[in-house]
């Protein structure tokens, strides 16, 4: 085991009295060199680069640990579950699961000064970058469809986004006053597919001139919005729809909201990959193959390969 040198006064608050270092300023959030991380306080190894995933949360992510590395301990409010360092005891920061970031469907969210890393003597191919991307263009059905076809995007998560944790689950949204809208969280590779391309997708498979509805379905919940996670994301969806609204073609007027992103709650279950368990179901028939029809029409050549989707 590696033998530390001792803590300073910040890494003591974190590591010994359970503080939280700010998003975005770890050393290691947009850290993706080959090795492995160890912990700050006693050199026991924790987890391996190919855990390390990008989930844009402001701190380093893992989606797995290395066997008995990690222990864990709910939070005095019963609300989360603390992770600590299984040989010393160190505070690293939150588990949390059932969010879809990835197959394993786990999210370690660790300090960085909770860590150092090691990197290994024998580099591997680092895998790409990934961003994620917000939209809400009606029924999260119909969304999750559309860009489910797409190349480049990985992953496809519908939920909701816009208010409360506690208001999250479909009954309670379909009320259209907990804030929440039906939304998709994406997961990109920008090498394939670029946000503003997925923008020109998302306005031309929803109307984002209808207020707080798609058709039928009526509601805030079913409102046109973009959920921002960076300025960058600002600024190209700012530009994006200011160049819509100059061309003439939506000539009821743009309502589409730009709002930046703050949570993400995953849709139940019965809800993942639901067009493609219903495409007899008359809304399915009806209203999203014909949709998914005109996009991968318009789009033909951002679609994926058959085998892909």
């Amino acid at each position: 085991m590696k033998t530390m040198l001792p803590l300073d006064d910040f890494e003591r608050y974190v590591i010994e009295d359970k503080g939280t270092e700010r998003p975005f300023s770890g050393q290691y959030y947009q850290h993706a060199a080959p090795g492995r991380y160890l912990c700050r306080k006693c050199g026991a190894p924790l987890y391996l680069s190919e855990h390390k995933f990008q989930a844009h949360c402001g701190w380093p992510a893992f989606d797995d640990e290395l066997p008995g590395a990690v222990a864990r301990k709910t939070d005095a409010d019963g609300q989360r579950t603390e992770i600590l360092c299984a040989n010393c005891g160190a505070h690293l920061g939150h588990v949390f699961a059932g969010e879809y970031l990835t197959p394993k469907n786990l999210r370690h969210c660790v300090n960085s000064v909770s860590m150092v890393f090691e990197a290994a003597e024998d580099p591997v191919t680092v895998a790409p970058a990934t961003a994620v991307a917000t939209f809400g263009g009606g029924c999260f059905w119909c969304t999750e469809a559309v860009f489910k076809s797409l190349r480049g995007v990985l992953q496809v998560t519908p939920g909701y986004a816009g208010g409360e944790a506690s208001t999250a689950h479909y009954r309670r949204v379909c009320n259209g006053d907990t804030g929440h809208a039906e939304v998709v969280q994406l997961v990109y590779d920008p090498a394939q597919i670029s946000y503003e391309q997925l923008l020109e997708v998302f306005f031309a498979a929803h109307d984002p001139t209808t207020l707080n509805r798609q058709g039928n379905d009526v509601g805030t919940q079913y409102r046109s919005v973009i959920f921002a996670h960076d300025a960058q994301q600002i600024a190209t969806a700012d530009a994006v729809i200011k160049a819509l609204a100059q061309s003439g073609e939506y000539r009821a007027g743009i309502v589409t909201e730009l709002s930046a992103y703050q949570a993400f709650y995953p849709a139940e279950v019965e809800h993942l990959d639901y067009y493609a368990g219903h495409q007899q179901q008359p809304y399915c028939s009806l209203v999203i193959g014909p949709k998914l029809e005109k996009i991968c029409h318009y789009f033909a050549d951002w679609q994926k390969n058959t085998e892909q989707k």
